[in-house]
């Protein structure tokens, strides 16, 4: 009689079996399904960008990005009610102007690079209502006006750098004339904000030097210009940490007594949050412009939305780092939002989630903003 031989299966030892060949549990229904873009069906940048939420990584991410500032928008777009219109507020740039106030916050290195662009194009069609940087943010912008920053390399040497006064941001450079005729434009203003101090006594804080000076540089290609043009406020709550502090240092010497405010700014950051209706967040880098956003919004007991981006890492415990989840614990973010981190350098994806969001809206709509007339 014939002995069958043993199946493949049979002649496998039981431990290796349950380990390798562990039957699986069933996916849940619904489960999106990893696919990628076909490129047989040619050069479609939208439609690529649609895929990334299939890709998986932070392609996912940034696909979920993007659908969680289509919500902000859509939010937006909501008509405000008869008892939600705020005519008594006497503040133009803290009036409640949409049923979803859109906070964003960045680094000064933002500013410094061509992002700066995108953010321009946000701040001069409206499509913000409050904005928080650094210092650096600020004075990288009006100084563009004054002179070019230019592109140069990683790997420069510093000291030889510092012999022919040109400074390094990264990969851009910056001449020390740039900073030159900063303070040449930048001195008769603090003058001008002091004498105003004095005579008609005027409580200066960050966000309201920061309009004068947007006033003042009458550039249209300067974020600021447009946000005192929009009435936007910027707030600033380490303004004295760069270029501008140094002129605030030079000037109390040369014109002492001018008196910056930030108490004041705080309160008027967080009656913003405190009177939306909903809020989103979106933040590129970490530091105070992260943390200022975020713990405006808990006084509101979170934001509705939220979408970070940075190359931050959460496990050295510091807050640019963290993961949206962890400002769900504090309240900075509501529990029932689905909050995103991109995990990711901005100079290479922020365009991008821009164009796949605001610009497509806003070239999408026949409503048209002051800039456009």
């Amino acid at each position: 009689m014939n002995v069958s031989e043993p199946s493949l299966q049979d002649s496998i030892p039981e431990l290796v079996k349950n380990a390798v060949l562990l039957h699986s549990s069933p996916i849940p229904p619904g489960t999106p399904v990893v696919r990628g873009y076909d490129w047989n069906k040619g050069v479609d940048y939208h439609a690529l960008f649609k895929s990334y939420k299939n890709s998986g990584f932070q392609a996912r991410n940034f696909g979920l990005a993007v659908q969680e500032i289509n919500k902000m928008l859509d939010a937006r777009d909501v008509p405000l009610n008869n008892d939600q219109i705020d005519n008594l507020e006497e503040d133009d740039f803290i009036k409640r102007k949409s049923s979803c106030t859109i906070f964003l916050g960045y680094t000064s290195n933002m500013a410094s690079c061509g992002i700066r662009d995108t953010i321009r194009f946000l701040v001069q069609h409206k499509m913000v209502d409050c904005i928080v940087t650094t210092a650096g943010g600020v004075e990288e912008d009006l100084i563009k006006c004054l002179a070019p920053t230019y592109i140069g390399d990683f790997h420069l040497e510093g000291k030889n750098l510092r012999k022919h006064g040109i400074n390094r941001i990264g990969n851009l450079l910056v001449p020390n004339n740039n900073y030159c005729l900063f303070e040449d434009w930048v001195m008769p203003r603090l003058d001008a904000l002091l004498t105003e101090q004095k005579e008609k006594g005027t409580l200066w804080t960050p966000s309201k030097v920061i309009a004068r000076l947007g006033e003042e540089i009458n550039n249209e290609e300067s974020i600021y210009y447009w946000a005192a043009k929009n009435k936007i406020p910027v707030f600033s709550p380490a303004l004295t940490d760069g270029s501008l502090g140094d002129m605030m240092y030079f000037h109390s010497f040369r014109n002492p007594g001018l008196v910056i405010d930030i108490v004041s700014d705080l309160r008027r950051l967080n009656t913003i949050a405190m009177k939306a209706v909903k809020t989103g967040i979106i933040i590129i880098g970490g530091g105070v412009i992260k943390h200022h956003i975020c713990n405006a919004n808990l006084m509101r007991n979170g934001a509705d939305y939220a979408v970070f981006m940075n190359t931050a890492s959460e496990f050295d415990g510091s807050d640019s780092g963290a993961r949206p989840d962890e400002a769900v614990s504090w309240g900075k973010i509501r529990m029932d939002a689905d909050p995103v981190k991109i995990h990711a350098e901005a100079s290479l994806v922020f365009p991008l989630l821009v164009g796949e969001t605001f610009a497509r809206y806003y070239h999408s709509t026949k409503e048209k903003t002051v800039s456009d007339v």
